[in-house]
């Protein structure tokens, strides 16, 4: 399926998921779609392997929640923030490293301050690896951390933006 890209959401330094600067990080890239949708791509390394070439599943999961929680973006501006309060999570299929892989992810219930998404991670070939549904307690920027990160430290990424991206 091909979704169209509306924008990228910012990214920072030093978060394992998104982390520029992380030597250890996913340093994944968010982006919008038209359908309020977010794509997360990233390709783990050596370094989030679980059992032999395959990632962690801890990893799989923070991959999920934090596209998750950012879909509320969508709606909100992208100083807003979901901070999980559940996280289910479903393991189908092995995700193998050192590939591009495609989180897809969305608001599914919106109650102002708590609101619901749901997610997955795709493998190469477009099949289904996991799947996760959480709740969020919504946080602006500000509520969780200081005006010296937000300055310096939260960012737009300089990648080109996309047309499209195709899952």
């Amino acid at each position: 399926m091909k979704h169209q890209i509306t924008g990228t959401q910012n990214i920072s330094k030093n978060c394992l998921v998104c982390g520029v600067e992380n030597p250890f990080g996913l340093k994944t890239r968010f982006y919008t779609t038209t359908e309020n949708e977010v794509i997360a791509l990233f390709s783990p390394l050596q370094e989030h392997q679980g059992y032999p070439n395959i990632i962690h599943g801890g990893i799989s999961a923070a991959i999920l929640d934090e596209t998750i929680g950012r879909a509320i973006m969508c709606f909100d501006g992208e100083n807003s923030f979901g901070l999980t309060i559940e996280l289910n999570v479903r393991y189908k299929k092995p995700v193998p490293l050192d590939v591009e892989l495609k989180v897809v992810a969305r608001i599914t219930k919106d109650n102002g301050r708590i609101f619901e998404g749901s997610g997955e991670l795709y493998l190469p070939n477009g099949e289904v690896a996991i799947a996760a549904q959480g709740k969020y307690m919504k946080r602006r920027l500000d509520q969780i951390t200081d005006k010296e990160f937000a300055a310096n430290e939260w960012f737009v990424p300089e990648d080109e933006l996309p047309g499209e991206i195709e899952v």
